[in-house]
């Protein structure tokens, strides 16, 4: 029994799901292309006896085989219903001359990439203005700077006069004595 209680039927969600593995994927095409050439050869048979009754010229019908190849017959109901769906990616292939001569094959990048190349860019330009002193906020550095040194500077000398009063006041003492 089921945890249902036994009666009715077993519905299929909140068990666990089935995905193919991408080797059953892969013999699943390979079985589907060997199905194609097979029947594309039995094709092939059959158009032969029937070129051969017929008698045709053999350049008439190298010309029907390159339209053929060009001209793929659509299969079932496609073939009568015209959609064009603009979602639809179609892959157009290249030839190797334009993929050499392609000047534009550079690497694509997305928004993201391209704004924090940008960011990471600025930071650089930044660092090195702050460095040379070039920016408001480095010249603003720099005087701040300049003013805690010329403190310190007076801090330190009124610190030596005070040194030298006191040794002075303490030999003046030494030689009252």
């Amino acid at each position: 029994m089921s945890r249902r209680g036994g009666r009715g039927k077993t519905h299929h969600k909140g068990r666990r799901r089935h995905f193919t593995d991408a080797e059953e994927l892969q013999m699943e095409m390979e079985r589907e292309k060997r199905r194609q050439e097979w029947r594309e050869k039995k094709e092939g048979d059959g158009s032969d006896e029937e070129g051969a009754a017929a008698e045709k010229p053999e350049a008439s019908s190298e010309e029907e085989s390159d339209s053929e190849e060009e001209q793929v017959k659509p299969k079932g109901v496609s073939g009568l219903i015209e959609i064009e769906n603009p979602n639809r990616v179609t892959s157009k292939t290249k030839k190797a001359s334009e993929l050499t001569n392609d000047d534009s094959s550079t690497v694509q990048l997305s928004r993201r990439e391209r704004e924090e190349i940008e960011r990471q860019r600025t930071a650089v330009r930044t660092r090195k203005l702050q460095e040379e002193g070039k920016t408001d906020q480095a010249r603003a550095d720099l005087a701040r700077l300049a003013v805690i040194r010329r403190q310190r500077e007076e801090a330190a000398r009124k610190k030596e006069e005070q040194k030298k009063a006191k040794e002075a006041a303490d030999a003046a003492k030494n030689a009252k004595r």
